[in-house]
């Protein structure tokens, strides 16, 4: 006997009535945003702000795939009508390929118009970095900076795997090509190369904040030992400029391009999520975001699983 639809829902509606309910809230919100945004986009794009602009890009998180900032410096710098931006930092470091692009877009923007950074909580490591070539460093005096150095983290699971009873074999087509990896321990040899490798980045570290902030490799290299900096000691030692909040920053900048609080602020970049996240509300759309980021941060590795990082 064939059994009628509208019966089994409603046993289903009955049934399970903390579900069901679940369920009809999630469509109605999904259906209600999706109408929203649907009638923004008939309704077009808004248009392009007319008149000189200031720029302010967000760095911020573990830094651990540098593109999106990076294009948005991009199209600040051609952008003719941005007279100048501000870097709102809010980063304890990460990566270390990552930190160098930064350093690189922020180097370049610098050079064709101003670029005023705020520090927030930290602007550490390689968010020191991504800070240093910019026109003029502001921090607060809490906030956490310098922190120059790389760190590795190595670890070794072979005893676990012992007390398990599992055992490893590992082949490699040469001696250094296994170093790092958790099943094996490190060689004196093998701990040799990797410290070459972390000091042969931290001497790229050094150097690039030294040419940077214009100051004596020397004096860098002596402060470069890993150590972190409040705004107020990174001021005493030139590695910011002013101390202040995001407020003062925006306001020298303005001052140095002559534009008043008038003038508007182009902000990015826009994170880019999935459909369904943008739907379900903002509280799934940052669980999102989290996962995204922690699943970055795994695959942010040096040889064979060895993390190689600027990071505070």
């Amino acid at each position: 006997m064939a059994r009628n639809p509208e019966t089994s829902s409603a046993k289903f509606s009955e049934q399970h009535p903390l579900l069901f309910g679940v369920l009809l809230i999630i469509l109605a919100v999904a259906l209600f945003t999706g109408a929203m945004a649907f009638f923004r986009g008939v309704g077009g794009k808004s248009k392009p702000l007319s008149g000189d602009k200031i720029g302010l890009c967000k760095i911020e998180g573990m830094i651990t795939d540098a593109r999106e900032v990076t294009d948005f410096l991009a199209e600040l710098r051609a952008d003719e009508s941005v007279k100048g931006v501000l870097l709102r930092i809010d980063s304890p470091g990460g990566s270390v390929a990552p930190s160098q692009e930064l350093y690189q877009a922020v180097q370049e923007l610098a050079k064709v118009k101003p670029v005023v950074v705020s520090m927030g909580t930290a602007a550490a490591s390689g968010g020191y970095y991504a800070a240093a070539p910019a026109t003029l460093i502001v921090a607060n005096p809490g906030s956490i900076t310098g922190s120059i150095g790389v760190r590795a983290e190595y670890v070794n699971v072979q005893g676990l795997l012992e007390k398990l009873g599992l055992k490893t074999d590992l082949m490699a087509s040469g001696k250094m090509k296994a170093a790092g990896s958790p099943t094996q321990p490190l060689t004196p040899e093998q701990r040799a190369y990797l410290m070459a490798l972390i000091m042969d980045l931290h001497q790229q570290f050094v150097a690039d904040v030294a040419s940077a902030r214009g100051l004596p490799i020397e004096v860098v290299a002596k402060l470069a030992d890993g150590r972190a900096l409040t705004g107020r000691q990174a001021l005493e030692v030139k590695l910011v400029d002013k101390l202040g909040g995001q407020e003062l920053a925006m306001t020298t900048l303005r001052e140095m391009v002559k534009l008043d609080a008038k003038a508007p602020v182009i902000e990015g970049p826009e994170k880019k999520l999935p459909l369904i996240p943008r739907l379900l509300g903002a509280s799934l759309s940052t669980l999102v975001q989290a996962l995204g980021q922690d699943a970055r941060s795994a695959a942010s590795t040096g040889p064979d699983g060895l993390s190689l990082q600027y990071r505070q």
